[in-house]
């Protein structure tokens, strides 16, 4: 059904139940003329005629009544629905579908719900952690947190904050094996290295050089596909590391892991958070975004100053 024919329909039910079309017209915020030229147009479309006309009355016909009979219920119907729509799209409730890299993102989104869900106990969040970037659109994401931006078309990204990779080892590593002074006396130690799940590469480490990046492999002593894994290695003492800053950093503010190499910190990556038009957005969606925004974006407890990392180099 088009919306003309709704509309149609509409100026139809409105003009049995009040018997004129002035009063029609009056009650739909439209023209007389416009409302008679609804009706002709329904009629012309039905091939029959609808109401008996004279210049003061309008009476439905015997099709008429048939129609107003069938039509009535459902368009009630059909308000009722526009309305509920309505009403739960300014409701903050009801389910709100998130995604976000499992390991690195993890404890900082779980402050983000738990905040969140004292504000608004009646929205139930369903949170699938993953690496890959599935599709928007199959999946029903209402909310994504992504290192980088999304690839896909009509989703907004915001900015939150520069993702860091720091190499880090612990003090018990550095006892005994000494520091890398430099990018290019890495070989000589034990480093780890993240396999990529999504593809099973391995990924290089980065670094910033003058005002360009590079990329260094390392010749792992530890090989894995989970952050988690290669955290609790470095802690261990039996790996050098190149961490997420939202991971290592409380252990670096603690003294339990060391800055290396601290002059060449990568920091061109950010974290975004991305969603569809803000719009057509249920509320519990618009006010999800809103916090994530306001307690996530620049937030120096999640990015480690220049001063910080070479206080603790030191």
């Amino acid at each position: 059904m088009h919306m003309n024919e709704l509309r149609a329909i509409s100026v139809f039910v409105a003009a049995a139940e009040l018997g004129s079309l002035r009063r029609t017209a009056a009650a739909l915020n439209i023209s007389p003329q416009a409302a008679s030229q609804a009706l002709a147009q329904l009629e012309q479309h039905l091939d029959v005629r609808l109401f008996h006309r004279t210049t003061r009355s309008m009476a439905l016909t015997d099709a008429g009544q048939r129609f107003l009979d069938e039509a009535q219920p459902s368009l009630l119907g059909l308000r009722r629905a526009l309305h509920t729509v309505r009403q739960a799209k300014d409701e903050i409730a009801g389910p709100l579908r998130i995604i976000g890299p499992r390991a690195t993102f993890q404890p900082l989104l779980w402050r983000l719900l738990d905040e969140f869900c004292a504000r608004y106990p009646e929205v139930v969040p369903d949170v699938q952690l993953e690496d890959r970037i599935g599709n928007w659109v199959e999946d029903r994401v209402d909310v994504g947190f992504r290192l980088g931006i999304s690839p896909h078309e009509g989703v907004i990204a915001r900015r939150l904050f520069p993702v860091q990779l720091i190499v880090c080892a612990s003090p018990d590593y550095l006892r005994a094996h000494g520091a890398p002074d430099s990018i290019a006396a890495l070989p000589s130690h034990r480093c780890s290295a993240y396999r990529n799940p999504g593809t099973g590469h391995v990924v290089p480490w980065r670094f910033r050089v003058g005002e360009d990046e590079m990329e260094q492999l390392v010749v792992p002593a530890l090989c894995t596909n989970d952050e988690t894994l290669e955290l609790h290695a470095v802690l261990a003492g039996k790996v050098i590391g190149q961490l997420a800053g939202l991971m290592a950093g409380p252990y670096i503010r603690s003294g339990q892991l060391v800055p290396l190499l601290v002059e060449h910190v990568p920091d061109r990556a950010s974290y975004f958070v991305y969603y569809g038009s803000k719009i057509a957005q249920p509320a519990r969606v618009r006010a999800f975004i809103d916090l994530a925004i306001a307690l996530l974006t620049n937030n120096p407890e999640l990015v480690l100053t220049a001063q910080e990392l070479e206080a603790a180099a030191r």
